[in-house]
């Protein structure tokens, strides 16, 4: 049976560029032009992967990203911007977003980010951990999508429960960049590892005492990263 995807882009020669290519890549490809049609096709197809572009009338990618993250977690959206500022990465992945593609794009790049995701879905059902995370004062609920620090209740996305997943499992242990990417996102390319550096920056934000000297997920430059649950 063939993969859906649903390719989401209001530049018409981008959008049919798009839909050719994956087509004649053996994918099942259906097409929107505006963030309200986009959602209808979400509906009423239940694609396998989403394309999504950032700018576009009626509805953002934003918020087309943000309104089905409410109620799946699961289908990997592509974010294709033509911003490549710092600030619009984040917000991608913030929203849920599980990677983004700066125009302009090689497609060989592209060809190869789209499986990939669809590599990790096929994981997800019988490898998803539903048990709650706890160290020090963090609790992080996988089922809900929320954590608590102290007092203080914050949302968390599929990805960073996944990380915190791995980090725990490899408590106090260097894990390399591409084995994170590997294990996480299913990607081994060295232009990837600004997603995994953007997801961790994130989660460092919502479990840090202080984001700009982390004691749980401790940078090692040149390799990757220590995660410590008993901070020293």
């Amino acid at each position: 049976m063939k993969e859906k995807i649903l390719v989401v882009e209001d530049e018409l020669p981008i959008l049919i560029g798009l839909v050719d290519l994956l087509s004649g890549e053996g994918f099942e490809v259906s097409s929107a032009r505006d963030g309200a049609e986009a959602l209808c096709k979400y509906a009423s197809e239940n694609p396998d992967l989403i394309l999504l572009d950032v700018m576009m009338p009626e509805k953002s990618g934003y918020d087309v990203c943000r309104e089905i993250r409410r109620k799946d977690d699961i289908t990997p959206i592509l974010m294709l911007t033509s911003k490549g500022q710092e600030v619009d990465k984040v917000a991608a992945l913030t929203l849920g977003a599980d990677d983004y593609i700066v125009k302009p794009f090689g497609i060989n790049e592209l060809l190869a980010r789209v499986r990939a995701a669809l590599r990790r879905t096929h994981l997800k059902p019988k490898n998803r951990d539903d048990n709650p995370i706890s160290f020090s004062d963090i609790y992080v609920d996988p089922k809900t999508l929320k954590g608590r620090k102290c007092k203080s209740e914050f949302p968390v996305t599929l990805r960073e429960v996944q990380l915190l997943q791995l980090f725990m499992k490899h408590d106090g242990m260097v894990i390399d960049r591409f084995t994170l990417l590997n294990e996480i996102w299913g990607l081994n390319h060295e232009s990837t590892t600004r997603t995994l550096d953007q997801h961790i920056a994130k989660l460092r934000q919502k479990i840090e005492i202080n984001p700009a000297h982390p004691r749980y997920i401790v940078t090692v430059h040149g390799v990757g990263y220590q995660f410590f649950s008993k901070p020293k």
